[in-house]
This record gives structure tokens, C-alpha cells and sequence, in this order.
């Protein structure tokens, strides 16, 4: 028995006798689908002020969180064991620095947003991508700073597919 993917009270990746399943989503049409997510890594000042001024004994920080983030977007089925392969058109990853000499805690802020065509969304792609961005911070600034602290991962934004248009209450243009 299938599960109705259009139903939103029940949990489609699980079949009528409780087991996982990948949803079938062959019979759904292709239309264009687009997801923005966002999460912030904050960290002491003196760590944001490597990053801004680029002296990171890593290199560029923020250049190679972008790229991580956008491999993790095309990589999430690999990471998500009931998730489609997509083949994503666009893939965009917005990395911006607070500026604690206005007051701002030291952060950076990561917003992606991820497209494709296709019978289902991309809603976890954004989210993998930018949890692995935040990451890839991190694991370059570590050395420096442990305490970072990778908080308020979400869903922004979401349109396309059957279910619709879904925008975070309260959520701006970019990163909360």
C-alpha cells in the first residue's frame, strides 16, 4: 500500500506497514523548485578577524566553505539515505561576516540557495549545504578557536511541487 505523498499529516518515507521506503516520485510532474536555508557559526572576535582579513594559516576560509557547501548540495542522496539524486541547475552559497565593531556577535552568517527541475524538492539539499559549509568553517579555525559554536540551521524559504509556496514567518532577503 503507498502512502499519499500529498497527505502532509502522515510521514512519507515510511510504508503502511512502518517500514522506510524511498517516496516513489515517478508519477509527479517536473516543475522548477527552488530552497533557500540559512544557519550561522559564531566564534571569539579575534577568529572572525582572521577570517575577514584572510591570514588563516588554511587559506581562504570563506572561498573554501563556499565550494564545500555547494559539493555537499550535489552530494546530499550520498548523505541522506532516502533522498532522491537530483540533478541540481543552481546551487548558491551567500557568506557574510558580522561586524562585531557594531556591536554584532562574531558570526558568520551561510545562506544557499539551491534549484532544480524535477519531480521533488530540494529542501535538503540546501540544509546539507549549509550545515557542511559551517563545517568546512570550522575545521578550518579550530586550531584557533574550539568554542565555535554552528546554531539556527533552517528552512527559509521553499516554492515549487504540489505542496506549494512555504516562507519562514518573520524570514527577511537574506539570513534572519
Amino acid at each position: 500500500m503507498k502512502t499519499d505523498p500529498s497527505d502532509t499529516s502522515t510521514l512519507t518515507h515510511f510504508d503502511a506497514q512502518g517500514r522506510a521506503h524511498m517516496v516513489d516520485v515517478a508519477e509527479k510532474p517536473a516543475t522548477r523548485r527552488t530552497a533557500v536555508a540559512a544557519g550561522r557559526i559564531e566564534m571569539q572576535p579575534a577568529t572572525l578577524e582572521q577570517i575577514r582579513a584572510g591570514t588563516s594559516r588554511k587559506g581562504d576560509v570563506l572561498g573554501i566553505a563556499r565550494i564545500a557547501g555547494i559539493m555537499a548540495a550535489k552530494r546530499t542522496s550520498d548523505l541522506i539515505p532516502l533522498c532522491h539524486p537530483l540533478a541540481l541547475t543552481h546551487v548558491a552559497i551567500e557568506l557574510t561576516a558580522s561586524a562585531p565593531e557594531r556591536g554584532e556577535t562574531p558570526a558568520v552568517e551561510c545562506q544557499a540557495t539551491v534549484e532544480t527541475v524535477g519531480p521533488t524538492g530540494v529542501e535538503m539539499e540546501a540544509l546539507t549545504a549549509v550545515q557542511v559549509a559551517l563545517l568546512t568553517i570550522y575545521d578550518m579555525c579550530k586550531a584557533v578557536d574550539r568554542g565555535m559554536t554552528i546554531q539556527s540551521v533552517r528552512l527559509i524559504e521553499k516554492k515549487g511541487g504540489k505542496s506549494g509556496h512555504y516562507r519562514r514567518e518573520g524570514a527577511s532577503g537574506h539570513a534572519e
